[in-house]
Order: C-alpha cells, then structure tokens, then sequence
C-alpha cells in the first residue's frame, strides 16, 4: 500500500514577516484607530491647500480690520504732524507691481517734501552707493522731512497699506511690492518675486531690513516662497514688532 508523506501548508513568500506589516484591520482596535486619524490628517491637509487662499484671506481681512481700528488715533496724530511740518498731501500714492505683475496703487504716509522723485535721479549719480544695482536707497536721504525721518525709522508710514492689504492687493506676509522700474531690470531669479502677492512684511524685513544687499533680500523671499510654513509666518508676524520698535535697518 502506498503512503502519502504529511502535507505542510507553507507561508507564501508574500506574507508580510513582520507584525507592523499586517494591515490595521488585523491588528487590533488601536491600529485601526490610528490609521483612522493618519486619513483623517491626510484628508485635512488636502482641504488645507484647496481652501488655503480663502482662509489667508479671512485672516488678513480680521487681522487688517483689528489693526485699523488700533492705530486710527496714531494714524490721525501723525496726519496732523505731516501738515503742520511740510507742505503737501498726506498720502503718497505709488504704483507698485503686486502678484504676476499685476500694478496697484501702494499708500504710504508721505515722508518727503513735494517734488522728491524729479531728484531723485540726480542722487541717484552723486551719490556714491546710492544705488544697489536695482534699488535706490540712501542712508541720509536729503529730501525726507524732519516727521519723515521719525515715521521712516518706526515703519508709521507703512501704516496706510493696511488698506491695500484689506482690498487685496497685498497680504500680511510676502515679498515686498517693487517699482516697475525695478522689476523691469530683474533676472530670471529675481523675477520669482512675483509669484505670489506681495506683503506688508517679510523674512528679510526682520533680518536687516535695508541694511541687507538687494541679492540678500532677494535670497531670502526666495526662501520664503520656496519653504516657509504658516506656523513659520506667525513667527515672522511676532518678529516684524521688535524689529520695528528697534528700527534697526530702517531709513
């Protein structure tokens, strides 16, 4: 009579060997649980990329809204200031290129006396390092009044575009908005500025601020576009008060 040897069911090569291989649903509540949230996570992240420029959005309105409705009383005071120190408007209107080259009219409390721009040409030659190869920028700018100074140093002048942050042209974090002038002689890599909307501050506003080279600036809202998370633009929001109140890179 012929026999049979045992037959042995073996593993198939298939077969995870480890315990954590196996799917959640045969290891227990608790892993079952956790891939839950994983999808959960997964399924927030997702609806946070498509509804991010919403939610920047109403933060910015908020955050704008608050902030007028704060300064109102120093925004009034430093009016008076600027009238009763120079002649001329109160607001300085400049056009700016914001997010894709799109222009809008930049605000700014006015810091200079009247018929600035047509010397500024003219100081652009004189005097030496006046120009950084985009960007004109003087340390001791002779046009600026004495108000000027003062509201250049603490960034009051900035104030006003809170409004151009509350109709959209510019956001609370991003590049600084550029003159077309300027943007007219970028490279390729400064170019990427543009990519998104421009904002009232920025990473390297907190780094140096003027002090900085253009190509530093650039570098550095580079890397904001490129890396910077929400959490990170909280930080920079808390950075932008103390580097204001120092005034350390600001004229």
């Amino acid at each position: 009579m012929k026999t049979t040897s045992p037959c042995f069911i073996t593993r198939p090569p298939s077969f995870p060997r480890n315990w954590d291989a196996l799917p959640p649903a045969l290891r227990g509540r608790a892993a079952r649980m956790r891939a839950r949230a994983r999808r959960a996570s997964r399924a927030l992240a997702l609806l946070s990329v498509e509804l991010g420029p919403v939610l920047r959005r109403l933060i910015d309105i908020l955050a704008v809204g608050l902030g007028l409705l704060l300064v109102s009383p120093l925004l009034l005071v430093t009016a008076l200031a600027i009238k009763l120190d120079s002649r001329g408007p109160v607001l300085f209107r400049q056009e700016r290129l914001g997010q894709h080259g799109r222009p809008f009219q930049m605000l700014k409390l006015r810091t200079m006396r009247l018929g600035a721009d047509a010397e500024k040409a003219r100081l652009a030659t004189r005097v030496p390092g006046a120009v950084d190869r985009v960007r004109f920028k003087l340390r001791v700018d002779p046009r600026t009044t004495r108000v000027g100074r003062v509201l250049r140093k603490y960034s009051i002048d900035e104030l006003p575009q809170l409004w151009n942050v509350l109709r959209g042209d510019m956001t609370l974090v991003g590049p600084r908005p550029a003159l077309w002038m300027e943007v007219a002689k970028y490279r390729a890599r400064e170019l990427r500025r543009l990519e998104v909307r421009p904002g009232l501050t920025c990473l390297w506003q907190v780094e140096g601020r003027s002090d900085l080279s253009f190509e530093r600036q650039v570098s550095l809202d580079l890397e904001y576009i490129d890396r910077v998370t929400p959490r990170q633009e909280l930080r920079i929001l808390a950075r932008t008060i103390p580097a204001v109140l120092t005034g350390r890179g600001a004229y």
